[in-house]
């Protein structure tokens, strides 16, 4: 049997994995021969070396789709190996390397004018990952923003349901979250992050925000103090990271005490706490969409819906069906947040 942490994982985000672009026979294969958490970093980095390896032999084969797909199941393995991992630092820095690296193929492949932006940032440096719709002038922007534990590296699928729409895409590693993280901690204030990368960018058209988990906080806190931002939508937000703590997996915990500089869990905590929507979502102007699911346990549609009960202009749309970020039902929610976003945009 596996144990208290490998079984976590797979019931907390196995739908995110798949809905993310993760074959669900790969998903089942490496997660049965997982049994301690230890094991499954390596799993899922031998996993994304078999992809690489695939990758490596259709290209050698002028195959160039395949090759680009494969790649993408590759840097989605080593993220995945890594994204909730606390083990082993060394090594999970290994496997954050070895999916921006990968993904870095999938672009060179499948898509040639996707651009990696470094942005200034507070004696630092963020990093992004812009994409552009086929044939359209002054598209408008997608600004999408991970959460606790994802990262751009994760978003090529997401990316590809804004730009099916005519909607340019910025998939954004802010403060404590992938690259970025290496140098940089989680911001309670995220909008110094979505200011800078809208600073650096000087994009000459409608802007809207797409936030997932805690990244539907980041992205209502950035539009609450970021006028440049016409729209935002959240998935799955919480109204304050530090409520109901104690009921969140292990994992989750260990996770943000790392990406926010904790040297204790009750310091995690107060930390979390920071993390506080009060007297901010009252601030947020412009459109905003919150969507939650029934089924989350991660982060209750009760948290979400406080976001929505405080902004003034917020549509608040629950799907019954919906786990956390409602992966369960991708088809539901993804083309909702695009179709709104891109009709806020027009």
């Amino acid at each position: 049997m596996a144990d208290e942490r490998v079984e976590a994982a797979v019931a907390n985000w196995a739908p995110r994995f798949v809905s993310q672009g993760v074959d669900i026979n790969d998903f089942r294969r490496v997660a049965s021969r997982v049994q301690t958490w230890p094991e499954w970093l390596p799993a899922w980095v031998a996993n994304g070396d078999m992809h690489a390896q695939r990758a490596r032999e259709a290209e050698q084969q002028a195959r160039t789709l395949t090759a680009g797909e494969a790649w993408n199941h590759a840097a989605l393995s080593y993220h995945f190996a890594k994204f909730v991992w606390m083990v082993d630092m060394d090594r999970y820095r290994a496997a954050a390397d070895q999916a921006v690296a990968a993904l870095r193929e999938v672009h060179r492949l499948l898509d040639p004018a996707a651009e990696r932006l470094e942005i200034p940032f507070e004696g630092a440096t963020m990093f992004a990952n812009l994409r552009l719709p086929q044939d359209a002038e002054r598209p408008p922007l997608a600004l999408l923003l991970p959460g606790l534990d994802s990262t751009k590296e994760e978003f090529f699928e997401w990316e590809n349901v804004f730009l099916r729409r005519g909607m340019a895409t910025l998939s954004l590693d802010g403060p404590g979250q992938g690259e970025t993280g290496y140098t940089t901690l989680i911001h309670p204030n995220y909008e110094v992050g979505v200011a800078a990368a809208l600073d650096h960018l000087e994009w000459d058209a409608p802007i809207g925000l797409a936030g997932v988990s805690l990244g539907g906080y980041y992205a209502a806190r950035a539009a609450a103090f970021e006028p440049r931002v016409r729209a935002a939508a959240g998935v799955s937000g919480p109204f304050n990271f530090g409520d109901v703590w104690d009921t969140r997996p292990s994992l989750t915990r260990e996770t943000f005490q790392h990406h926010a500089g904790a040297a204790s869990a009750e310091e995690a905590h107060t930390k979390a706490a920071a993390l506080d929507l009060s007297g901010v979502a009252e601030r947020i102007e412009q459109p905003l969409l919150i969507v939650a699911g029934k089924l989350d346990r991660l982060v209750n549609w009760r948290e979400s819906k406080r976001i929505a009960d405080a902004a003034p202009n917020a549509t608040f749309v629950l799907l019954e069906n919906g786990n956390h970020v409602c992966n369960d039902v991708p088809y539901r929610y993804r083309p909702l947040v695009a179709d709104w976003l891109r009709e806020q945009l027009s």
